[in-house]
């Protein structure tokens, strides 16, 4: 993938970055326990998948809020997402790292937060992890981006679940037309970048899995 962003010179054939988001829904009080995010807010369990450019490639909107990540991942993949043969996106620890999908080394430093004050990484894996996190760090800007654009997406509105989804995929297209047809996105200055939450386990059975061995890009920092 040819990218100017050095951010991405590192992941060879990496295409983005995929992560999951809240956001608030007008449920029925029976359907509060389900669609209630371990944040305890009412929501439904967003997955979006950007490119380095921040365009949306998919949006996947509709599962409960209690919903682990990694299983409203394994169900997009039953569905039209798609891994490009030979590539793989970035993802955070709540995921498994496998074929198509490169999470980063768990027990060790990630968060952006984390390499702030001039903290340097320790080792190797330390600065794959900063390496990665820089990069995958571009769906937490367009969630951001993307909720700062569209107001309707930072509360619960009284539309219905199902109105809600249509709303969240509409505004992706068409934050997808302003990234692609402004040279400057005229938001992007003032754009409310995604809190990042700290990364829990998926608790289902992981969909398959691969070890990864760093190459000697890795190892010499």
């Amino acid at each position: 993938m040819e990218c100017e962003d050095d951010r991405w010179r590192p992941f060879q054939n990496c295409v983005g970055a995929l992560d999951g988001t809240y956001i608030d829904v007008h449920a029925s009080p029976k359907d509060h326990n389900r669609f209630r995010s371990r944040k305890g807010r009412i929501a439904t369990n967003v997955l979006g998948v950007c490119n380095p450019q921040m365009q949306f490639i998919y949006v996947f909107p509709g599962w409960e809020g209690s919903a682990a990540d990694g299983r409203v991942l394994r169900d997009a993949l039953t569905r039209r997402f798609r891994v490009p043969q030979g590539c793989y996106y970035l993802v955070d620890g709540g995921y498994a790292n496998c074929e198509g999908f490169l999470a980063p080394y768990r027990g060790q430093r990630y968060h952006l937060s984390e390499w702030k004050n001039n903290c340097h990484p320790q080792n190797a894996h330390e600065y794959f992890n900063m390496k990665h996190s820089q990069a995958r760090n571009i769906i937490e800007r367009a969630f951001g981006l993307l909720k700062n654009r569209w107001a309707i997406l930072r509360s619960a509105s009284w539309y219905s679940i199902r109105m809600t989804c249509q709303i969240i995929v509409a505004c992706a297209l068409l934050h997808n037309f302003i990234r692609r047809e402004h040279d400057i996105d005229p938001m992007e200055d003032d754009e409310i970048e995604e809190e990042e939450d700290v990364d829990e386990e998926d608790e289902d059975e992981p969909f398959g899995g691969a070890n990864l061995i760093p190459t000697e890009a890795w190892t010499t920092f």
